[in-house]
C-alpha cells in the first residue's frame, strides 16, 4: 500500500512531550532509517506539581502550559498536521479536568494533543532508546522516571517484550516527602520504603535474569547523571573512574548524602544540577535507590533517547513504508484474551467495511483520514463483542468499559474512546451515547457496524449482492432487493428496529425496496 504524504530527506518532524515536570519539542529531519537533530526547545512547566485536592488541573498550570504551548505553536507554523505529533502522559492521564485544558492546548499549538496511556508511553520511550543505541541481540531494561510515573520496559533490538508503568514519579514524591523543602535521613528513608511499596509489584518482572544491560532514559536519571559526572572529576567519586554516561550505585549513595548535608532544596551546590531540577531531585533519587535495590542494578547507562524521539521514529515509519500497525497487533491480542468468536468478528469486520466503502465519496474526507476512519471501523468490529466473556447480557456495555479502561499498544486515550463510544453503540437505542451525532465520520462508522451486525446476527457471512449504503445530508440509505423481505424476516424486522432507534437522533435512516416505497426514520424537530 503506497503511503501518503510520504517523507523525503527534506521533511521535518516534530514531536512534543507534555511531561508532568518539562515540554519539550523536538524536531528532526529524516535521512537514511536515522533522525537527525535540527531543533530543541525545552520549558519547565510543572504541571505535576499543580494538581488541587479534586485532581483537578489549577488554573495557573493550565495558563503556564499554554503559554508554552503556544510559543511551541509559533516554531511549528507550516508543518503538515502529519508531521507533527504532541502527547502528554501522567498528570493529564490523572486530571479531571484534562479536556478542558486538551481543547485549549490544541488551540494554542496549533495540532491535535493526544492523552497516551502508561504503556504506550513505555512503548514509545524504548522506541526512543532502542533507535539511537548501537544494534546488538542484548537484552535491555530500560526505566525512565518522570515527574509523576515510572516506566519500564524490557526489550530486545526494537521490539517490546514487557512494559509497566508505576504512578511513582520524582514530582510527586518530592511534593509529598520533601514538601518544605528540608532533607532529612528520615525523609529520605520514608521515601525510599514508599517508593519500594509500589515498585514491588512489578519487581519480579525486571529481575536481573531478565536483562543483560540496564539503560535509564530522560528526567530524573539524565539529572542524577550529570551530577555524578562533574562529581567524578573531583576527589569526591575519583575513586570509580567511571564514564560520564554511568550511574552506579556508590554514587547514588554519595548524591544522597551531599543532599541531606545541604538540609534544604534552597542550599543545594552541586555542580551539574539545574534550577530546574533543584525542587523534585530528592524525590527521583529515592525512586531510584528504590529501582537499583529491588532489581540488584550494579550499574545504570544513561541513554540518549526518550519519548519525543519514539514519536518521530513512529511518525517516519508510518510515513515511508508497509509497516504493520502496532495497534492491529494489539487489537488481536486483546480480542484473544477475551476468547472472541474470530470468524464472526471478521464477518462484522467485512460486512462494516464494505458498507464503508460504498459511502466513501458521500463523506468528502481526504484519503488518509478516510484510511484512519475505516481502520478504527475494523478494530471496533474486531472488539464489539469482548464483553461477552463477562456476560451476554449487557456485553456491548462490558465491551464498551473493557476498551475504554484497557492500556494498549500504540493507542491514544481518545482512540480507544472513540472505539469504546463505537462499541458501546453497535446496538439498541442510540440515546445511551454521549456522541457527537454532528460528526460525519463518527455517523458514518457507527451505521456501518450496527447495519454489520443486523446483517450477520445468524452469525454467518452475508450475501452483499444488490445491497447499497449511502449518505445524502443527514439522511443515510440502505437499498436492498426485494427478495429479502420473505429470505430474510429477521434481517427486516432489526432493519426496521434500526429505523426507529435514529428517531432520537439528528439523522434520517431511510430503507428503500427496490422499485417500491421506503421506510423511514424522521429526526422531529424537538429531537434535532
Amino acid at each position: 500500500m503506497k503511503k501518503v504524504n510520504a517523507i523525503n530527506a527534506d521533511t521535518l518532524l516534530a514531536a512534543v512531550d507534555l511531561g508532568s515536570n518539562s515540554f519539550r519539542l523536538e524536531i528532526g529531519r529524516y535521512d537514511s532509517g536515522q533522525i537527525l537533530r535540527v531543533d530543541y526547545l525545552k520549558e519547565t512547566v510543572r504541571q505535576g506539581g499543580d494538581l488541587d485536592e479534586n485532581r483537578n488541573l489549577k488554573p495557573e498550570a493550565i495558563a503556564r502550559g499554554l503559554k508554552c504551548l503556544a510559543r511551541f505553536g509559533e516554531r511549528l507554523k507550516g508543518f503538515l498536521p502529519v508531521h507533527v505529533r504532541a502527547v502528554a502522559t501522567q498528570t493529564l492521564r490523572e486530571a479531571r479536568n484534562r479536556d478542558e485544558f486538551i481543547a485549549q492546548a490544541k488551540i494554542a499549538l496549533g495540532y491535535d494533543v493526544e492523552v497516551i496511556s502508561g504503556v504506550e508511553e513505555a512503548r514509545l520511550i524504548y522506541q526512543g532508546v532502542s533507535r539511537l543505541l548501537p544494534q546488538s541481540d542484548e537484552r535491555r531494561l530500560v526505566l525512565d522516571i518522570g515527574g509523576r510515573s515510572t516506566e519500564f520496559i524490557l526489550g530486545q533490538n526494537f521490539d517490546v517484550h514487557s512494559t509497566d508503568s508505576l504512578r511513582v514519579g520524582s514530582v510527586a514524591w518530592s511534593l509529598k516527602y520533601f514538601s518544605g523543602g528540608e532533607l532529612t535521613e528520615r525523609a529520605f528513608i520514608r521515601g525510599e520504603v514508599a517508593a519500594e511499596s509500589f515498585l514491588d509489584a512489578v519487581a519480579h518482572i525486571y529481575q536481573h535474569q531478565a536483562w543483560d544491560i540496564a539503560y535509564g532514559a530522560s528526567g530524573t536519571v539524565g539529572a542524577v547523571a550529570e551530577i555524578l559526572s562533574y562529581a567524578n572529576q573531583n576527589t569526591n567519586l575519583r575513586e570509580n573512574n567511571l564514564p560520564a554516561d554511568r550511574i552506579t550505585r556508590s554514587g547514588l549513595d554519595w548524591l544522597r548524602n551531599e543532599l541531606i548535608r545541604a538540609k534544604h532544596t534552597d542550599d543545594i551546590v552541586l555542580s551539574g544540577l539545574k534550577d530546574d531540577r533543584r525542587a523534585v531531585i530528592a524525590g527521583g533519587l529515592c525512586i531510584l535507590l528504590a529501582v537499583f535495590d529491588l532489581l540488584g542494578i550494579e550499574e545504570l547507562i544513561v541513554a540518549k533517547g526518550a519519548l519525543r524521539h519514539g514519536l518521530l521514529y513512529d511518525m517516519a515509519a508510518e510515513n515511508t513504508s508497509d509497516v504493520t500497525d502496532l495497534r492491529d497487533a494489539s487489537v488481536e491480542r486483546l480480542a484473544s484474551r477475551f476468547s472472541i468468536d474470530k470468524t464472526h468478528a471478521d464477518n462484522v469486520a467485512a460486512v462494516a467495511l464494505d458498507f464503508f466503502d460504498d459511502i466513501r465519496d458521500n463523506l468528502n474526507s481526504e484519503n488518509r483520514q478516510y484510511i484512519s476512519l475505516r481502520r478504527k471501523l475494523y478494530w471496533a468490529a474486531q472488539l464489539h463483542e469482548i464483553g461477552q466473556a463477562i456476560s451476554h447480557a449487557e456485553s456491548h456495555r462490558h465491551s464498551a468499559y473493557i476498551i475504554d479502561n484497557t492500556e494498549i499498544m500504540g493507542f491514544a486515550q481518545s482512540e480507544l474512546h472513540r472505539l469504546s463510544l463505537l462499541v458501546l453503540a453497535h446496538k439498541g437505542k442510540l440515546k445511551k451515547i454521549e456522541a457527537d451525532f454532528f460528526d460525519r465520520g463518527f455517523v458514518a462508522q457507527l451505521i456501518c457496524l450496527r447495519l454489520a451486525v443486523i446483517f450477520c446476527h445468524a452469525r454467518q457471512m452475508p450475501n452483499l449482492k444488490n445491497l447499497k449504503v449511502s449518505i445524502d445530508g443527514q439522511t443515510i440509505h440502505l437499498t436492498m432487493p426485494e427478495s429479502w423481505l420473505s429470505e430474510f424476516p429477521q434481517t427486516c424486522y432489526l432493519l426496521e428496529e434500526e429505523v426507529i432507534a435514529w428517531q432520537k437522533t439528528n439523522w434520517n435512516f431511510k430503507v428503500s425496496i427496490q422499485d417500491r416505497p421506503s421506510v423511514t426514520s424522521h429526526a422531529s424537530q424537538a429531537d434535532s
